[in-house]
């Protein structure tokens, strides 16, 4: 197998274009197919470390991004998410093809992966010490995650955790990190060498940019982990640096509420969850310094300064 980074820019066009690219994200193999440039670009940075398979080989998902055709080719041009023949996203403007791309990498692990119980969480670890970090938007999940990882951690996952139903083990799944509005200008300032991509403006997010997987996190996506701590984190202006533990009840239930999948898997997913939260320590987390809560979550690590 080879890397993406193997391929030179015009047979990353070609495989795209055509009988597509058979990209390895973590435990997935996806079929890309795109004549849309942006996505050739974006693969060529974001994903230059991943291995990816022979053509031809089997792929978990079928991925589709074409410009739309007609007026719309010239007019307000559109991207269009085309899976096996369904298109469960409104197309977009095409500026906005590299974000597409991500949130549809993203909706096809949480709506086909049910082999894995599936949070909406990032996950990260140093030493030993899995700690997964489950939050709403807004929360500042995403720039402490960026944060942890330009600082030594490993990144496992910026937005969902793939717990392995059969012993609670946490599978790699190393993306690009998104990070959106004020958060990009934050983690330039904080990590000048961390490689982003362009600030995509205009989205029903905001403004985004992705932070490239480390290439260490990349090659590591087949060594799982075991959460030790679940942080729910929360950035607030000018706040302390405070980590609150929770209950065991109370930690359920939060993560739970996080999870895309629980109700869908049932008695599984409520065992495969009892288990996960039996075996970590629950807290809430508030931050507003950048230093301060990577010293405290190397203290969870056992890292000494």
């Amino acid at each position: 197998m080879s890397l993406v980074a193997d391929l030179g820019r015009a047979e990353l066009v070609r495989r795209l274009g055509g009988p597509g690219l058979l990209l390895r994200t973590g435990p997935f193999v996806s079929r890309i197919q795109s004549n849309i440039p942006l996505v050739a670009d974006g693969i060529g940075l974001m994903y230059r470390d991943n291995l990816i398979e022979e053509p031809g080989g089997f792929a978990d998902f079928q991925v589709r991004l074409r410009q739309s055709t007609g007026l719309r080719r010239w007019w307000h041009p559109q991207v269009r998410f085309d899976h096996d023949g369904r298109e469960p996203f409104a197309p977009l403007p095409v500026a906005q093809a590299w974000p597409m791309f991500e949130w549809v990498m993203n909706w096809c692990v949480s709506n086909r992966a049910h082999r894995y119980l599936i949070v909406h969480a990032a996950v990260i670890e140093r030493n030993g010490c899995a700690v997964i970090l489950p939050a709403p938007p807004g929360s500042g999940k995403s720039t402490l995650c960026a944060a942890l990882v330009c600082r030594g951690w490993r990144l496992l996952s910026d937005e969902l955790t793939l717990i392995r139903r059969s012993d609670g083990m946490l599978v790699p799944l190393a993306r690009p990190v998104s990070l959106k509005n004020a958060s990009i200008d934050v983690i330039r300032a904080f990590a000048p060498d961390a490689l982003l991509g362009p600030s995509v403006p205009g989205t029903n997010k905001g403004t985004i940019a992705h932070m490239k997987a480390p290439a260490t996190s990349v090659a590591q996506v087949g060594d799982v982990a075991r959460a030790r701590h679940i942080v729910f984190p929360r950035y607030e202006a000018g706040a302390a640096t405070t980590l609150t533990p929770m209950s065991k009840g109370q930690l359920f239930i939060r993560v739970a509420e996080n999870a895309f999948n629980y109700f869908v898997l049932g008695p599984a997913g409520f065992d495969c969850l009892a288990d996960l939260v039996e075996g970590a320590d629950g807290h809430e987390f508030c931050y507003s310094q950048l230093d301060e809560a990577i010293a405290l979550f190397d203290r969870l690590a056992g890292v000494t300064p």
